[in-house]
């Protein structure tokens, strides 16, 4: 079958290729930037996507020119039927990737392997295991160092998620960066990005120019390398000269990257959300039980998608409670 990419392109005349998963909205950690500290209320067991559903519908997205899915969560390895889901979609023959936390990566490696998943992204914010728990509320961190070291001895790439918080970790960057002087990874800096009960304050991000004035005054200017950055590019790419490692930095608010997005997300329940920062959904799920065609609702959220960041072109706009909080938490939404 022909896609049809005028399904997934938007009217600046973005392609969409690239399908985030929500598999399941339950994490097995209580990262405060993700998690509100009082919990969320869950979507009921009946109104989350089946692994057949999961299925179709990323076949529909896939028909329509999509070549890339993430699966993520929550923590999408919590879900019973991962196996499951992982071979229906291997059969789409799209790229398969997955964001994790880590923590059940050594349960799950050679579902991994079987059907080529090798691109894993791993979330862990500090390298002090007294910090980690002071994130997480749980005491995994080194269940996620084991098992960072177990994807790297069976040749997964791997790219190591960091949301940064002022205060917190940022006097960790270095030591970050360090780890890539031996270990053939990607380090991403993400700065701390306001969702629904995250208690987001602009004061506690580390932007992209604090992170990198923090390398220039360690590294010498002849060691730092730019990358060339991906056409469709969140991080901008760095590395430290003959170091096996780079770095990027996921700058959303400081220097957002829209004008190359080619993202679509699709909640554990079933909703499409054209943006990261959107608080508007729509429901493909209801009308898939329903028996009806969805393409023309995919159409109509892409179409609807804003330019830069659901619309908030300014930093005062994402610095603004009334729009900054009208969103799902970011658990909820999917990594």
């Amino acid at each position: 079958m022909t896609p049809n990419n005028a399904v997934l392109t938007d009217d600046f005349g973005r392609k969409h290729n690239y399908l985030r998963i929500s598999l399941i909205e339950k994490c097995n950690l209580r990262c405060t930037y993700c998690m509100p500290a009082d919990g969320i209320v869950l979507s009921p067991k009946a109104s989350l996507m089946t692994a057949d559903e999961i299925h179709a519908i990323a076949q529909t997205f896939v028909n329509n020119g999509v070549d890339k899915i993430r699966l993520t969560g929550g923590e999408p390895l919590l879900r019973k039927d991962f196996p499951e889901i992982i071979a229906k979609l291997a059969a789409l023959q799209t790229e398969i990737s997955i964001t994790t936390n880590g923590i059940l990566i050594n349960k799950h490696i050679a579902i991994l392997k079987q059907f080529n998943v090798k691109k894993i992204n791993l979330s862990l914010d500090t390298l002090v295991a007294s910090k980690f728990h002071s994130i997480t509320l749980r005491n995994q961190f080194q269940s996620v160092i084991d098992n960072l070291h177990l994807l790297l001895n069976n040749d997964f790439k791997i790219k190591v998620n960091v949301v940064l918080i002022k205060g917190f970790n940022d006097d960790e960057i270095i030591d970050f960066i360090k780890l890539t002087e031996f270990l053939p990874i990607s380090i991403r800096f993400i700065e701390f990005m306001p969702f629904a009960g995250n208690e987001w304050d602009r004061s506690k991000m580390v932007s992209q120019n604090e992170i990198l004035d923090q390398v220039q005054h360690h590294f010498s200017e002849s060691d730092l390398e730019k990358l060339e950055d991906d056409k469709n590019f969140t991080a901008r790419e760095f590395k430290i000269k003959n170091y096996l490692g780079s770095f990027g930095i996921i700058s959303s608010i400081t220097n957002p990257f829209c004008d190359g997005c080619n993202r679509i997300r699709l909640t554990a329940n079933g909703k499409i959300k054209n943006c990261l920062f959107s608080n508007s959904e729509t429901d493909l799920l209801t009308p898939f039980r329903n028996g009806e065609a969805i393409e023309d609702l995919i159409a109509f959220a892409i179409k609807n998608k804003k330019k830069v960041r659901a619309g908030m072109t300014t930093i005062e706009d994402v610095n603004n409670p009334a729009l900054n909080q009208d969103n799902r938490s970011m658990i909820a939404i999917g990594g």
